[in-house]
C-alpha cells in the first residue's frame, strides 16, 4: 500500500474571526500543539468516520507538526462497506478530517456567529470551500438541497506546493447568504446558499 499525495493535504492555520466585530474563533495557535489543537478542533467528521465516497476517516491519519496538520489518503483493501442513502459503498483509501468543536452561523445583517451547545440539524447548509477528488481538479460547490447544487470544478495548480483558500459568507438580503471563494488571494466563484441566514453549520 503507498501513501497518495492528495494526499499529503497539509493545513497552515489561519484566524477565523467575525467579519463585523473582528474577534477571533479560532487561533493562529490552534495548530501549534496538541493542547492547543484539542481546544478547537475535533478528530473524524463531525457525525463520524464516513461520508459519500470511497474513503473512510481514521485520525491515524492526521498528524500535527510544527504548526501544521498534514491529511495522507493511503488506499486499503478489505474494508468493511460504508452505507451512505441505503447504499453500500466499496472504501479504497483511509484518510484523515478535522472538525471545530463549535458551530457556526451567518447572522441577519452581517458577520459570523459561532454558537455553543447548539446542534446541526441533520440537512444542515453546505459549503464546500475545496474539494478535492482525485481528478486533478478543486471544486468549489453550495448545496441549497441534495439535487439543487452550484458547483465549480477548476484545475488545481502546482499540488506539491501550498496555497491559501478563502470562503466569505455574508447576509444578502436576511434570508439568503452569498459565498465568495478564494484560492490564493484570487476570486475564483461566487455562488448563493438559499436560506441560509441563522442557520447553524460545521466547519
Amino acid at each position: 500500500m503507498k501513501n497518495l499525495a492528495l494526499p499529503l493535504l497539509s493545513l497552515l492555520a489561519a484566524p477565523l474571526a467575525f467579519a463585523q466585530s473582528g474577534k477571533v474563533l479560532i487561533p493562529v495557535t490552534s495548530f501549534d500543539s496538541k493542547e492547543e489543537f484539542d481546544k478547537y478542533w475535533g478528530p473524524l467528521y463531525p457525525w463520524g468516520s464516513d461520508h459519500n465516497g470511497s474513503a473512510r476517516m481514521r485520525d491515524s491519519q492526521v498528524r500535527l507538526e510544527n504548526g501544521t496538520v498534514t491529511i495522507t489518503a493511503q488506499r486499503v483493501n478489505g474494508e468493511p462497506q460504508a452505507t451512505h442513502g441505503g447504499k453500500k459503498l466499496d472504501i479504497r483509501y483511509l484518510s484523515g478530517a478535522i472538525h471545530a468543536l463549535e458551530h457556526y452561523a451567518v447572522q441577519a445583517g452581517g458577520g459570523i456567529d459561532y454558537i455553543a451547545d447548539l446542534k446541526v440539524k441533520a440537512m444542515a447548509p453546505e459549503i464546500d470551500m475545496a474539494e478535492w477528488k482525485g481528478t486533478g481538479k478543486i471544486s468549489f460547490n453550495t448545496f441549497n438541497t441534495s439535487s439543487q447544487v452550484s458547483a465549480l470544478d477548476v484545475a488545481y495548480p502546482d499540488p506539491d506546493e501550498f496555497h491559501s483558500f478563502k470562503c466569505e459568507t455574508r447576509d444578502i438580503n436576511g434570508r439568503d447568504v452569498s459565498v465568495k471563494f478564494y484560492m490564493d488571494d484570487n476570486v475564483v466563484a461566487e455562488q448563493v446558499g438559499r436560506d441560509y441566514v441563522g442557520k447553524t453549520m460545521y466547519l
